[in-house]
């Protein structure tokens, strides 16, 4: 079959539609993904919101001033930072204020090195590493294209 005008247009055409096809299929991925990574941060930051509990006590041996307030707020950015990624609003503005947010939790909530127990000290451990990849996710979410 030779080429003519016609065919050329035609394969252009399946050619863009292929392409709008994968732009859709990768805006949805990037959507669930960073609603996926919102979840966490919405969910336990409320949970420090709303009851501060036995973090008041972690963050007080920090040396932190006001724990009790620092807990407070900390949760009420976790929520706020996890809704706007979660919703596409301001995305990597919200993943910057999460890592901010997210390293000083993990020092002070996850200090591993310091436990003498090797079930605490595995425990520990493993949400730290919880909270890199978390970061990591983060961080993906600051390169991606627009």
């Amino acid at each position: 079959m030779p080429l003519t005008q016609e065919n050329t247009r035609e394969r252009s055409a399946l050619r863009e539609e292929r392409q709008e096809r994968k732009k859709n299929v990768m805006s949805l991925i990037k959507t669930l993904s960073h609603a996926f990574l919102a979840g966490i941060f919405i969910i336990n930051g409320y949970g420090a919101f709303a009851e501060p509990g036995g973090r008041v006590t972690l963050v007080d041996k920090a040396r932190i001033p006001a724990p009790r307030q620092a807990v407070i707020l900390n949760g009420g950015t976790m929520v706020v930072g996890g809704t706007a990624l979660a919703v596409g609003f301001l995305p990597k503005l919200a993943a910057l204020v999460l890592i901010g947010s997210l390293i000083p939790t993990t020092l002070v909530g996850h200090p591993y090195w310091k436990e003498e127990n090797p079930q605490t000290r595995a425990n520990q451990q493993g949400q730290f590493l919880k909270n890199l990849a978390m970061i990591g996710g983060l961080v993906a979410v600051l390169l991606e294209k627009d």
